[in-house]
């Protein structure tokens, strides 16, 4: 029997207030559908990929999604556009991972990350958002490598006299069954009466098998429970790559060696579940163990069931495997709706 996924226990924020959200490069939708059941509803959802909007506007229709890329988003060119978010509560920017470099104007990584970044900055001056959320890679909020770029972004915040969190935190700390550190940073605005806290570690830790054990039993696989016990452990970081790398699997060589280690083909993500003619056979290494489908990893990434992906097969992996897992995100919104409340 699956343990059941749990709930982020903020029993001492009381019932948070229904608050306003602008996401930005919202992908699938797993900052979102965390903020949202942490007391966010947003007013305006952005991102570039023509698929993502579709699995937005699929799950919420009553959200309003807009396929713009961020470079040319500016809500004052727009009437429409800036009565939206003017008055947001929280920008919510998960944008795409950045890399180290000497200077934020001398990049070692890729520029199409750096004018992202920049355009959040811009942004933040446009709309003045209470908070601002932003999720990325966890080196951005505590390797010196970094530095360069949390300078430019702490320049910005400042002259707008925000105060700033950086940190890093772990899926598996949340309920997500899952090694996955992200680095975050939260900023408040001067309005807002309250302080940020990192969210607390929640309860025990989800293992695979755990989680997907029912799911893979589901079509009478004779080695399911076999199969248990090699993957009663917390998954590598999942990963969703990019449109131009090529097919879907699950990660890069290391990953794909603890895959095998917990009975998964991490090379490639399969179309269905073992069924009962399945034969699994370690000795062939991961070609003998059953691949994930899209469906599994985004139960491993804290997605309900109810949640569809729009899009080809590589295009619906990358806004699982892309996304900050709800459960993550719902703990962090939290955390901003005590700091809103003061």
């Amino acid at each position: 029997m699956d343990r059941a996924v749990p709930t982020v226990n903020r029993s001492h924020l009381g019932a948070p207030l229904r608050r306003s959200s602008l996401e930005i490069c919202a992908g699938g939708g797993g900052s979102a559908l965390g903020l949202e059941r942490a007391g966010f509803h947003p007013a305006l959802l952005i991102d570039n990929l023509p698929e993502a909007c579709e699995t937005l506007r699929f799950n919420r229709p009553h959200w309003d999604v807009r396929n713009i890329d961020l470079e040319e988003f500016n809500p004052l060119e727009n009437k429409d556009l800036d009565d939206l978010v003017h008055q947001v509560d929280l920008l919510s920017a998960g944008l795409p991972r950045v890399q180290a470099m000497a200077t934020v104007h001398r990049p070692r990584g890729t520029e199409k990350e750096l004018k992202l970044l920049r355009a959040t900055a811009l942004l933040i001056h446009a709309v003045k958002p209470k908070v601002l959320l932003i999720e990325n890679v966890p080196n951005l909020a505590d390797n010196d490598k970094y530095r360069a770029i949390r300078t430019y972004i702490e320049q910005e915040l400042a002259h707008l006299q925000y105060r700033w969190t950086w940190f890093v935190i772990d899926a598996q700390n949340y309920g997500v069954p899952q090694r996955r550190r992200q680095g975050m940073l939260v900023a408040l605005s001067k309005d807002v009466p309250g302080d940020f806290r990192v969210p607390e570690p929640q309860g025990m830790r989800l293992t695979v098998s755990e989680v997907l054990g029912d799911s893979m039993a589901s079509r009478g696989w004779p080695d399911v429970d076999a199969w248990r016990e090699l993957a009663n452990d917390v998954a590598p970081t999942i990963v969703g790559g990019s449109r131009e790398r090529g097919g879907p699997d699950l990660g890069p060589t290391g990953a794909k060696r603890r895959w095998e280690k917990m009975g998964i083909n991490g090379h490639s993500v399969g179309d269905e579940i073992p069924n009962a003619e399945y034969k699994w056979d370690p000795s062939c290494g991961y070609k003998g163990f059953p691949k994930l489908t899209i469906d599994q990893v985004a139960k491993l990434q804290s997605f309900p069931e109810e949640w569809i992906f729009s899009g080809k097969k590589t295009v619906r992996y990358s806004q699982v495997g892309n996304a900050c897992p709800p459960l993550v995100a719902h703990a962090v919104g939290l955390e901003i709706q005590a700091a809103l409340a003061g």
